[in-house]
């Protein structure tokens, strides 16, 4: 069963727009001179042989600026979260205060900010190469009913050329968050 043309379009943007919200939450957990539950969103712990999130063992909150406060839910799980961190990128230490875990988040050096950077950008390069595979794929879907002669060979050119418009549109969503992002790390 074949896609319309306006299914491959339809598809095309709803993958381009997930790829722009991994890429959003790839960048929110690029760790800034500022506290940020966000930080610990892609962090699992092993509670009980089980993979899970930090957010299903443990409250997460930010008392200030400079400070991330886990509160674990079972105090059997307190090492597990100390360790998940520890073994995190995060380059964190954890202080432990019976079932409350504090994370104090250092100002960040310039060296340490321009590695962040990096990693900002090399997220974004990723994020822009799924997009154009995104694009790629869609750009093959209409070929595919071009051959199958459901569709003019003008109705492809056209078509592409509107998925190459969502290609361009999405692009620069990715340069923006880019430039906030950095703004963030950069700001002292």
């Amino acid at each position: 069963m074949s896609m319309t043309l306006e299914e491959v379009i339809h598809e095309t943007e709803t993958k381009m727009h997930k790829a722009i919200e991994a890429a959003t939450h790839d960048f929110a957990s690029v760790r800034t001179g500022r506290a940020s539950t966000a930080l610990l969103d892609r962090l699992l712990v092993d509670s009980y042989g089980q993979m899970v999130p930090l957010k299903q063992v443990a409250g997460v909150a930010t008392p200030d600026a400079r400070t991330i406060s886990i509160s674990a839910w079972d105090r059997g799980v307190v090492g597990a979260i100390r360790k998940a961190i520890e073994t995190s990128d995060l380059g964190l230490t954890p202080n432990i205060d019976g079932s409350t875990i504090r994370l104090q988040i250092p100002p960040l050096n310039e060296e340490r900010r321009k590695e962040l950077v990096k990693i900002v950008r090399k997220k974004a390069e990723d994020a822009k190469v799924a997009v154009r595979n995104i694009r790629h794929k869609g750009v093959d879907e209409l070929k595919t009913l071009h051959k199958a002669t459901s569709i003019t060979e003008d109705e492809q050119k056209r078509a592409a050329e509107r998925i190459q418009k969502l290609t361009d549109r999405f692009t620069k969503e990715i340069d923006s968050l880019v430039e906030r992002k950095e703004h963030e790390i950069l700001e002292v």
